[in-house]
């Protein structure tokens, strides 16, 4: 719907550059959760728990590996002269550099004219109506827009391949040694930031793929619901699994990976049911090889994503942009309706099964709050789409529609519900 005054749109306005308050925050996680661990790693030390220190070093340096490859991918420095940038990388501190850089290119902007890369066209709502604006982009705006691209993926690789397994981890000491000490509590509290923190970092780079031709500014209060929804939908994915395996220790692995491994063959799948070819536009100079290591990597932490909370997306290999852009209520229903199932079913079999270790702990409260969590989480999530999603005005079908229709059942029989979003042709993005 475009705007009631109509003609053309106002002359582009050069773009000023905000502090990088997410790349700031991003870094601060990283640094905080690194020297949480190595506190905690000492302690480990002197009491002579070789194997706990082993996996606590083992998923913070596995993750910070991931995150230099991810930042240097993102910048291209392979094919640049920066030797110091490199050698800050090899000493895992990539992610202070890039800080130090983002934050010294925001203090000169703004200081001298530039002129600008190039002109950017998006649509804003405003109040049911889309007003198209136009914005010159300039070379400091253009740099940050690349430092915050790039750790946006460090936050959720972080968050899915660091922090949510070593919350894991050290909940699941904590419950066998029957204490916590500040260490490891203040670790595990880093960790549960760090990973809200990547699955709101999925919910707004979900929106942004999905809406490219649009500007997507989130308000406080839906930023508020995503945190809420995301904390106690990871929080109690996390305390269900830690219990179960407190008491089936050796069947935890085979549900862990039966749930990682149907989520990363789903996608490929898909693929080879398509006939298509891979995309061509991940990096020019990647072989065929280089680009399905590439989307095998991405698709891993896709479903390290959908193991513990949904990922906003759904992965779409045959597309350039790798992501399926339509609304999928039905995906979205059939994921939380299983995963509540799941949590269900796992945490009763704990309580029909613990041990003594409980045998100070109210378990009957213990799983009502668990599965009313999840259920809070839901619910908090069902409270964003409906009414404070940036782009509602947008959908074709909202909530309140998806449920009426399952309910009463007042969609035709053998007619396919087709509740997505309408899609704009536009500048195209890349989440890899």
């Amino acid at each position: 719907m475009d705007g009631p005054s109509g003609g053309c749109p106002p002359a582009a306005a050069p773009s000023r550059a905000k502090l990088p308050l997410g790349i700031v925050f991003s870094t601060a996680l990283f640094c905080g959760e690194g020297a949480a661990a190595a506190v905690l790693c000492l302690s480990y030390g002197h009491s002579d728990d070789r194997f706990w220190l082993a996996l606590t070093v083992f998923f913070v340096l596995c993750p910070s590996v991931l995150v230099q490859l991810t930042l240097i991918f993102v910048h291209r420095d392979l094919s640049r002269d920066r030797p110091l940038v490199l050698l800050m990388h090899l000493l895992q501190l990539g992610p202070i550099i890039r800080c130090m850089e983002a934050l010294v290119v925001y203090c000169w902007s703004g200081k001298e004219e530039e002129p600008y890369v190039t002109i950017t066209r998006k649509r804003r709502l405003r109040q049911g109506y889309e007003v198209e604006m136009e914005q010159e982009v300039g070379h400091s705006v253009r740099r940050l827009a690349t430092h915050r691209n790039a750790f946006k993926r460090m936050a959720v690789i972080q968050a899915f391949l660091g922090s949510t397994p070593q919350l894991t981890l050290q909940l699941y000491i904590s419950i066998l040694e029957k204490y916590v000490p500040a260490a490891r509590a203040v670790l595990m509290g880093i960790c549960l930031v760090s990973v809200t923190y990547g699955a709101l970092v999925c919910n707004i780079l979900a929106i942004q793929v999905k809406y490219d031709d649009y500007k997507v500014q989130l308000r406080p209060l839906a930023f508020l619901c995503i945190v809420l929804w995301r904390s106690l939908e990871i929080s109690t994915r996390v305390a269900v699994l830690v219990l179960f395996s407190t008491v089936f220790k050796h069947w935890i692995i085979p549900i862990a990976l039966a749930n990682l491994l149907v989520v990363f063959f789903l996608p490929w799948v898909q693929f080879w049911r398509s006939g298509t070819r891979l995309p061509d536009n991940i990096e020019k100079n990647f072989s065929r090889v280089g680009t399905v290591v590439v989307l095998c990597a991405f698709t891993l932490l896709y479903a390290s994503i959908n193991m513990f909370c949904w990922s906003a997306v759904q992965l779409k290999l045959a597309d350039r942009d790798l992501i399926d852009k339509s609304q999928n209520w039905g995906r979205l229903a059939v994921y939380y309706v299983a995963r509540l199932a799941e949590n269900t079913a796992l945490v009763i079999l704990w309580y029909f099964f613990k041990t003594d270790v409980y045998e100070n702990i109210c378990t009957p409260l213990l799983v009502v709050q668990l599965l009313l969590g999840y259920c809070l989480g839901i619910y908090f999530m069902l409270l964003f789409f409906q009414y404070l999603h940036p782009c509602r005005q947008l959908f074709r079908h909202n909530v309140a529609d998806f449920l009426h229709c399952v309910c009463c059942r007042r969609h035709t029989p053998g007619t396919p519900l087709r509740l997505q979003a309408p899609h704009e042709p536009g500048v195209r993005h890349s989440i890899v």
